[in-house]
């Protein structure tokens, strides 16, 4: 079991700090759940970078290529690093009658912050993790696009953007970055005492890229 200190900070040789304030809010009380993601970004030194700049969104723990990993955040205190939240109950098809005909209406894109607002008047474990009681950890993993695949001529900058996210792929999560994200899942489990069905990657829980972080193991 972990120690951690009146800082929030891991106390372990397997995992170095570099907290950053900058990507830190409101305090972090009870944790219910872990998040997965990947950066986007082939190195972890990318998002290092951009967690300094103020007002900076990320995760509490940044997994790089080699396999280190570094605490960014307090895990006493939130970080925003889950977008808008799926109907777990939708997903997952364990609805029951009102919580389905509340839900189904807002199954379109255009209604995520709606569905969002639904979710977060539950309680884990009848809706996902999010940004209140989850921890997350960051695999820097870069998003390329297929050969062939090209945002339509004459595209927005805005457009592009848009039909990259949709369209990227994620690579895969090597060996050492999967062994220190199971020793870091498994660290973290025990000692915040997560059930092991509150692990998720991000696009479970959110209307994300499905490739993003679909390799990670723990």
């Amino acid at each position: 079991m972990l120690q951690i200190d009146d800082q929030g900070m891991l106390v372990s040789a397997h995992v170095r700090p570099r907290r950053f304030s900058q990507i830190e809010r409101q305090p972090l009380t009870d944790v219910k759940g872990i998040i997965v993601h990947q950066t986007g970004a082939d190195r972890a030194s990318s998002s290092l970078n951009s967690y300094a700049n103020a007002k900076a969104n990320g995760a509490h723990f940044l997994i790089d290529k080699d396999g280190v990993i570094y605490q960014t955040a307090s895990v006493f205190k939130r970080t925003n690093h889950v977008g808008a939240l799926q109907a777990r109950c939708l997903v997952e098809y364990s609805c029951k009658p009102a919580a389905f005909a509340k839900s189904k209406g807002f199954s379109q894109a255009s209604d995520v912050d709606r569905m969002h607002e639904i979710e977060m008047l539950k309680s884990t474990p009848s809706r996902y993790p999010s940004n209140v009681d989850s921890i997350g950890i960051e695999i820097a993993g870069k998003a390329f696009l297929p050969p062939g695949k090209s945002a339509p001529a004459g595209a927005t900058p805005k457009q592009k953007e848009v039909y990259f996210n949709n369209h990227s792929v994620y690579e895969a999560v090597n060996h050492a970055q999967n062994l220190s994200l199971r020793w870091l899942v498994s660290e973290l489990r025990q000692t915040l005492q997560i059930a092991e069905s509150e692990v998720f990657r991000h696009p479970v829980v959110s209307r994300k890229n499905p490739t993003e972080a679909s390799t990670a193991s723990w």
